[in-house]
């Protein structure tokens, strides 16, 4: 272990993050009485650009005028390319209350990004004498987003999330495919005649995990797009969760569920934990640093992996 060790990412629920566009209102209860962690209204992608004020508009309405319970609730911001997001900022901040937790940045290809916007988030709060400091989460959806991950991840205080943007993140690589997420027809290898599907998306989850467990930054998986296909959602999340990722987005309300199903540990899998750490517990009784745990060695490493299962649990439980 170095002599830097690891931040925490911050100790908050965020299996499932589910979008509504800002333009449909009526959308807001439903997504408030939802099972998602995390709640984001959405002035980005989904909004026209004929109606980006009425979004706005109708999302600082919401912020206060929806009970959101004990959710995270996040805004995504129109692109730092756009006319728009600073508008998005402002307003958001001086008109929209306390209740917001995050703003979501997309396209965040540089740490300067980041900076500039904590710049104008830092003017704002301090103009209107916010007590409570807004916090970041970003998307990676771009060439240069993927080369310069870490510097981004550690790029301000206020980052708390990262996600993967795999439609934009497919277009800027050049990316000969219209999928969202999953693995891609042709994205295969060839042995004995048979085909075996790989995972494109593996490589650049892993950067984002490697950043943000450096920094303390949460992880999540982007959008899956095809929402009638439920196991293809399962199977590229219980990739994700395989590689360290907190979490995944849900652009339908069916996809919720799903998320939360796999980011949640399962009862068997808890209590293999805590035995594990029952056994470790006994063995340094002993004077041993590793011991026999169902036919399999468990050490020093294994109490870190037993950790990490336990605390979610208990995240999540609570």
């Amino acid at each position: 272990m170095s002599f830097r060790l690891q931040p925490p990412a911050p100790a908050r629920p965020n299996r499932c993050q589910l979008f509504g566009p800002g333009s449909r209102p009526a959308l807001f209860a439903k997504m408030a009485a939802s099972a998602a962690d995390v709640i984001n209204l959405d002035l980005e992608d989904s909004v026209a650009p004929s109606d980006k004020d009425i979004a706005r508009a109708n999302v600082i309405e919401a912020i206060s005028g929806v009970d959101w319970g004990h959710k995270t609730l996040s805004v995504r911001i129109n692109g730092l390319d756009t006319p728009w997001w600073y508008r998005d900022v402002v307003d958001l901040l001086e008109k929209g209350g306390e209740r917001l937790d995050l703003i979501m940045i997309p396209k965040v290809g540089c740490a300067e990004d980041l900076y500039a916007v904590d710049a104008l988030v830092t003017a704002v709060e301090r103009a209107m004498g916010r007590t409570k400091p807004i916090g970041f989460e970003v998307i990676i959806e771009s060439a240069a987003g993927i080369s310069h991950v870490e510097e981004i991840a550690k790029g301000s205080p206020r980052l708390q999330a990262m996600s993967l943007g795999a439609a934009d993140f497919a277009a800027s690589m050049g990316m000969q495919t219209t999928g969202i997420g999953g693995t891609q027809e042709n994205y295969y290898m060839l042995r004995e005649g048979a085909k075996h599907w790989s995972d494109p998306w593996h490589w650049a989850q892993a950067a984002i995990v490697a950043a943000c467990r450096t920094h303390g930054i949460l992880p999540v998986d982007g959008p899956f797009g095809d929402f009638s296909d439920d196991e293809g959602f399962r199977a590229q999340a219980l990739r994700s969760a395989t590689l360290g990722m907190v979490g995944k987005w849900a652009i339908h309300p069916k996809q919720v569920t799903l998320a939360n199903e796999v980011f949640t540990p399962s009862d068997s899998a808890v209590a293999e934990a805590r035995e594990i750490l029952a056994a470790m517990d006994a063995a340094k009784a002993r004077g041993e640093g590793a011991t026999v745990y169902k036919g399999r060695l468990v050490d020093i490493a294994s109490i870190k992996q037993a950790e990490v299962i336990v605390r979610q649990a208990e995240l999540i439980a609570g």
